[in-house]
């Protein structure tokens, strides 16, 4: 029976996701398009469980989804480990991904931050920082979107409390939105 509930609270994240962020995955689709095709990149960052999907939708990107394309421009802020604890020990935990975004985002760059809490602080600064510099910024997150809700472009809340749920959610809609963005290639 619990693996059968389990089932049941995903299918329902999963219909909130299709009857209240389909638009708005495809609306993110398509200002990537619109980056890559004018020569920008995108950047996506998270921390803990949300720093993989970052990383494995980046490498979606740079390698390929479904079919063979050219190579898109994108990185995980969260992979470098030296700069992680470099910028950590010499600053804070909370500027390791906006330090990285006044190094590597440019105006025109869609910046993704990845949070099911809608909190992290650091996810915040950065995106922050990264709309201060002419960023489109968008964010995954989870529960009420929290306080990242609140300054990002195109915030893609999935209104779940279950944590592994909305990490779920998060994957699918990264997975759609790396669909729509092959099909133009």
């Amino acid at each position: 029976m619990f693996v059968q509930t389990q089932a049941d609270e995903l299918i329902a994240a999963l219909s909130y996701v299709k009857e209240n962020l389909s638009g708005k995955i495809e609306e993110l689709a398509k200002r990537i398009i619109q980056a890559f095709n004018e020569g920008h990149k995108v950047i996506l960052m998270g921390n803990g469980g949300s720093a993989g999907d970052a990383q494995h939708i980046a490498a979606e990107f740079v390698g390929r989804f479904k079919k063979e394309r050219p190579s898109l421009p994108a990185l995980a802020l969260n992979t470098n480990t030296s700069t992680l604890t470099a910028v950590g020990n010499d600053y804070s935990y909370d500027v390791v991904f906006s330090r990285q975004i006044d190094g590597f985002a440019q105006k025109g760059d869609v910046v993704i931050g990845i949070s099911t809490s809608g909190n992290s602080k650091n996810v915040y600064l950065a995106l922050a920082l990264a709309k201060q510099k002419g960023c489109f910024t968008a964010a995954f997150l989870g529960k009420d979107g929290g306080t990242i809700k609140t300054i990002c472009d195109l915030p893609l809340v999935v209104a779940v409390n279950n944590t592994p749920h909305v990490q779920e959610c998060h994957i699918f809609m990264g997975h759609c939105m790396c669909d729509l963005v092959d099909q133009a290639y």
